[in-house]
């Protein structure tokens, strides 16, 4: 097993998921730029050096864990697949090609079946979507998503968090606040503004949502609008949901379809100030889903509140998941 981008937030993630979910790895190797390399990480007690990447460096490996960025998957992946290896993607390079399966494993594990080598990674906010979507869609089917993100810094990686940390010190303290990150002050703030700006006024992100959930979910007329905004909270993503169905659904139907779907929680008591939180689902591994009501304003109209955490079911998680499949099809985890 091969994590490349292990000191990451997401790669870090990656390693922590691969203990915890006991996956069998018989040897672990670790990789990452040069500015990393000589560092070393833990993995079930023991101390495991990072390496830089070389043409040899996926001999003898059987998966790899990418989150290093489009360039580097783009330089790597066809490489470690011609060494024998299978990888598993978090990047964005693959997702939208069409001999790249695109895989969350509750929603469309049989895609990996037609895996060539190279796997892709979902979008953070499209896994969490789609989790809670797909089910919904098999029994009423979806017509158009209409889709609001509130997405945590750690989304952008490590150096986002130590900046809202340090903007947020620094104007309680009165000081005057540096940005780097972002081209506005995270802190205290909403910026709408998530990857670059495209020709039609969205922006890649809120792109990929559309193009993804298409393609996961195997369904191209679903008509997908999203804004994606980012908000000061260190982790766990939050999206606030409009979906119109074919079918009719009432509210308490929504309840109990989302109640028996794999990696969803039903967390909806508004009377009881009981819905999803950010602050309570960091290193939670399902999708919560709450504020499950009818929207009055269309016949077939539902909106939910959905939150996961997307350093886990947004990136690592979903990756192992894959991996589990990968090695026990019918027995393995994924999906649980």
């Amino acid at each position: 097993m091969a994590v490349v981008g292990a000191t990451g937030a997401v790669g870090e993630e990656m390693i922590a998921t691969l203990e915890q979910r006991e996956f069998p790895v018989e040897k672990l190797r670790l990789f990452a730029t040069e500015r990393s390399a000589g560092k070393t990480l833990s993995y079930d007690g023991r101390n495991i050096p990072v390496e830089m990447l070389r043409k040899d460096s996926f001999t003898g490996t059987d998966i790899a864990l990418f989150s290093a960025g489009g360039e580097r998957s783009a330089q790597w992946a066809s490489l470690a697949v011609k060494s024998g290896c299978v990888v598993i993607d978090n990047s964005s390079h693959w997702r939208m090609d069409p001999e790249v399966p695109l895989v969350v494993p509750e929603v469309n594990a049989q895609d990996l079946e037609r895996h060539k080598g190279i796997v892709a990674n979902p979008n953070c906010s499209t896994i969490q979507m789609v989790v809670v979507l797909k089910p919904i869609h098999d029994v009423a089917r979806i017509r158009r998503i209409v889709v609001t993100t509130f997405q945590a810094v750690s989304g952008t990686g490590k150096k986002a968090m130590e900046e809202l940390g340090q903007q947020t010190a620094d104007l309680l303290s009165f000081r005057e606040v540096q940005k780097s990150i972002y081209p506005h002050q995270i802190a205290f703030n909403c910026i709408p503004h998530i990857d670059a700006f495209l020709d039609n006024g969205y922006t890649k992100e809120e792109m990929k949502m559309a193009n993804e959930t298409r393609k996961i979910m195997g369904d191209d007329a679903i008509r997908v609008t999203a804004t994606a905004v980012r908000v000061p909270v260190f982790r766990c993503h939050a999206e606030s949901l409009n979906i119109e169905t074919e079918k009719k659904m009432t509210a308490n139907e929504v309840r109990a379809v989302l109640a028996a779907a794999p990696g969803v929680i039903v967390y909806d008591a508004p009377e009881k100030n009981i819905y999803p939180l950010a602050i309570d689902l960091a290193d939670k591994d399902e999708t919560y889903v709450g504020r499950i009501r009818e929207d009055e304003t269309i016949a077939n109209g539902i909106n939910l509140w959905v939150v996961s955490d997307n350093l886990r079911k947004g990136a690592a998680l979903n990756a192992v998941q894959i991996a589990e499949r990968l090695i026990a099809p019918a027995a393995g985890r994924a999906g649980n």
